[in-house]
């Protein structure tokens, strides 16, 4: 596997070595040893799976206090822009994003740690993403970013008329008056 950290630091994209024959392929999605070498510990303790369509954006998610989550993520089926914004207050890359696309065919993944929001687009005609949490969802504790923050000011490489948003998503914070970590 290549680890590759991005600009904003703790944030990762994991490429997995892919053996591909007449059969098919075969690679590893996640080995605790390398992944806590490159990275650091992370107890992931669930598996979640989303199925969308194209121009569907779901985000900018995070959870608060005890719930926040650390994420690995990956697009099963079809592609994705994912992004991340740091909104930790005493980080010098506060309110920056790191924008990555997430395919089918790249296998990449992204490592979100705790004191980011997680969000993504769907690029392709249907997409199944998949992240592992290291801590519970607790509804409470469920914050978000709106997704169109002009301070953030997100490059999300559509036309604003093909989005799909959740009632859900289109009431989230701006920056400037969200719930943030320190």
């Amino acid at each position: 596997m290549k680890f590759t950290e991005q600009k904003i630091k703790g944030v990762w994209v994991i490429e997995p070595k892919v053996f591909a024959d007449e059969r098919g392929y075969f690679m590893e999605s996640f080995r605790k040893e390398a992944f806590e070498q490159h990275i650091g510990k992370a107890e992931f303790i669930q598996d979640n799976e989303s199925k969308s369509t194209r121009g569907v954006l779901r985000g900018m998610h995070y959870q608060t206090g005890e719930f926040s989550q650390a994420k690995l993520v990956r697009a099963l089926q079809g592609a994705v822009l994912d992004v991340v914004i740091d909104i930790r207050k005493s980080s010098p890359t506060f309110g920056e994003y790191v924008a990555v696309e997430l395919t089918e065919d790249n296998k990449k993944q992204l490592f979100v740690p705790r004191g980011f929001a997680h969000g993504f687009l769907v690029l392709s005609d249907e997409a199944v993403f998949a992240y592992k949490v290291d801590n519970i969802y607790s509804p409470k504790h469920e914050a978000s970013i709106l997704w169109n923050d002009p301070t953030i000011n997100i490059d999300w490489n559509i036309n604003e008329s093909e989005i799909i948003l959740s009632a859900k998503d289109q009431i989230g914070k701006q920056l400037n008056e969200a719930i943030l970590f320190d």
